[in-house]
């Protein structure tokens, strides 16, 4: 394309326009876009967007014309949702990706309703991707370095205070006091939930941080030894809140901060469930060590029965019972029923077969 052309004006159709890869903005708001669409309805597309041209080949050997955007996508979401079929465009030539991505964010940069997250990412992008310092980065932005370095230091915050700062549930004020407990998550989270439930505004969620960054910088003789730490982030772990453990000379006591029911009702439903899990752990003990003492009694009655019967085998080998006539118990009487008659001739039977009755 020829050079004079480059700040010429061009209209082009909506379905050959492609997103640009480098757009820094994640989140777009829908009912800002429809507000948007019906502006272009009535008035249509008033600033044209900046695209790029690319040709491809076809298969057929042809060329295949299209274009991709380097800023106004949310202009083309909105003409694309008001029937808009052509809008007004300024073609860029010789821009490589270097260049599109400094485009899309400055253009994005320039409209106040790209958030913190975004911009952030977007800032990220020029740093490990193009090897810009945050001096560099602030000098094309029209920002000082150490907005640049502010800015960035919101990627670190946990995943849960990030998404609330997209979608605008907090401020970016809210994530001062937030990073003043940098390196401390639980103790973040927890700041983030108070601000959340209690409304906080950005002043009283400061002196909140500044209360918690104190109460850590102790004196030594007063400094809380490691075990104590060991088990406050236990516990915070475990119940998903911040938790104090103050030692006594005797004894001490445990603070366990929640700042809604849902909080409340979640630590009991931790501590019933670590209740249960050691009943049934001290049950299944319990069983384990009653089979085993039953186990053991069995082998040891086996054991002395198996005794027992050996020590009478060997009293029978060795000391054999004789019994003798003056041991011998008396048999008893047998009971003669028979009659005189019957008597008699049992006894002439008997003579029959006595040997004085056989000759030789």
């Amino acid at each position: 394309m020829p050079a004079h052309y480059e700040n010429s004006i061009f209209w082009i159709e909506t379905e050959k326009i492609e997103p640009n890869p480098y757009q820094p903005r994640r989140e777009f708001d829908e009912r800002a876009l429809s507000d948007l669409a019906n502006s272009i309805r009535q008035y249509g597309v008033l600033q044209p967007l900046v695209v790029s041209r690319i040709e491809t080949q076809t298969a057929e050997g042809g060329l295949s014309t299209h274009y991709e955007l380097i800023a106004g996508e949310r202009r083309l979401r909105a003409s694309r949702l008001a029937g808009v079929t052509q809008v007004p465009c300024v073609i860029r030539v010789g821009d490589d990706s270097r260049a599109k991505l400094e485009l899309a964010i400055i253009e994005n940069l320039q409209r106040e309703d790209l958030n913190p997250i975004d911009r952030a990412r977007a800032f990220l992008r020029l740093q490990d991707e193009f090897k810009f310092t945050h001096s560099e980065i602030g000098a094309k932005m029209g920002k000082s370095r150490e907005y640049v370095s502010n800015t960035l230091r919101l990627l670190t915050l946990p995943q849960e205070v990030v998404d609330a700062l997209a979608e605008k549930k907090i401020s970016e004020g809210h994530t001062r006091p937030i990073l003043m407990l940098n390196g401390r998550p639980e103790e973040q989270i927890v700041l983030f939930k108070e601000i959340i439930y209690k409304k906080m505004s950005v002043r009283e969620a400061e002196r909140v941080a500044r209360s918690i960054a104190t109460e850590r910088v102790r004196k030594p003789e007063l400094m809380v030894d490691p075990e104590v730490n060991m088990m406050e982030q236990k516990l915070a772990e475990a119940l998903g809140t911040r938790v104090h453990i103050e030692r006594k000379q005797q004894g001490g006591k445990i603070t366990i901060d929640f700042f809604s029911n849902d909080d409340l009702q979640t630590i009991l439903s931790v501590v019933e469930h670590s209740e249960k899990r050691d009943v049934h752990e001290a049950f299944h003990r319990f069983e384990a060590a009653k089979t085993k003492a039953i186990g053991e009694r069995l082998e040891a009655k086996e054991n002395t029965e198996n005794v027992s019967v050996a020590l009478e085998a060997s009293e029978i080998v060795s000391e054999p019972h004789m019994e003798t006539e003056a041991n011998m118990e008396p048999e008893p009487d047998v009971l003669d029923d028979r009659t005189p008659e019957e008597v008699d001739k049992s006894e002439e039977d008997t003579d029959l077969y006595n040997i004085k009755n056989f000759s030789v």
